[in-house]
């Protein structure tokens, strides 16, 4: 398969200040990618580098098989319309409802009639399982419940890659679980191809090591195989560089005082 992203030795400065240094890596359609460092490692500027709204300083960046680092403002746009973006806040309009915050690119943008729009924002409500938050305003809903809109409103397009910005923090150990299994979901229901940058590295193992099927009306989250856990891959930063990358398991067995360090 042809990778949805790629990055070919990228680097990139702020005038002395060193943020990414000669970092490479490529993600499979369908794949998930896991970005783990500490703060200040240059985790988030991937995913700024990813949707062009930075350039690098050298390298290539590669997405659906197309240079992103040599494209016209109008050219990123088109782009990101196959991009989906999840924050660390969820970054919601407060004045506008739930159905607006999910439908707003797609009444806004696309030109789809308002009725299919909304059948789209029923949809994929219904896939987070907040259906019945249709008419609420943001100020009503929880922190889980608002991150989980948030993923709602990146998948109501149809994007084919979705980016995690720290997406679980601040949630507690119960709330962020329903996070990450909206994430194993799209992936294995949807075919979205994922990069989750992150700190917290329980939601990461398990969005990694798990796998949902639909059995019967519901759906189940369990172990996934060998194969399937391989899919998701990790990559941790040191000062910019990439200093390990590898499935779940390899990164639990790495020595490297560093990585030993982060995962305590």
């Amino acid at each position: 398969m042809d990778a949805s992203i790629v990055l070919n030795h990228v680097s990139l400065a702020f005038d002395d200040k060193v943020v990414l240094k000669d970092v490479s890596f490529e993600l499979l359609p369908g794949h998930t990618k896991v970005i783990l460092g500490g703060s200040g490692s240059g985790k988030s500027t991937i995913l700024k580098l990813i949707l062009g709204l930075l350039k690098p300083d050298g390298g290539a960046i590669i997405v659906n098989g197309t240079r992103v680092d040599s494209m016209s403002e109008q050219e990123l746009m088109a782009m990101r319309s196959d991009i989906g973006m999840v924050f660390q806040e969820g970054a919601l309009f407060d004045s506008l409802t739930v159905d607006q915050n999910v439908g707003y690119k797609l009444y806004e943008e696309s030109g789809m009639p308002e009725d299919d729009a909304f059948k789209r924002v029923q949809e994929v409500l219904g896939f987070v399982g907040l259906h019945e938050y249709i008419d609420r305003m943001p100020s009503e809903l929880s922190g889980g419940q608002r991150r989980r809109v948030a993923i709602a409103r990146a998948m109501a397009a149809k994007p084919g890659i979705l980016l995690y910005d720290e997406a679980t923090t601040g949630l507690d150990p119960i709330t962020a679980m329903t996070v990450d299994e909206e994430m194993i979901k799209l992936r294995d229901f949807e075919g979205v191809t994922s990069i989750i940058v992150t700190h917290q590295l329980r939601d990461a193992f398990f969005v990694a090591t798990h796998e949902a099927t639909r059995q019967n009306s519901h759906v189940e989250f369990t172990r996934a195989d060998a194969q399937k856990a391989d899919e998701a891959e990790f990559i941790m930063l040191k000062d910019g560089v990439v200093c390990f990358e590898g499935n779940a398991t390899e990164v639990r067995a790495s020595k490297d005082p560093y990585i030993r360090q982060f995962l305590s």
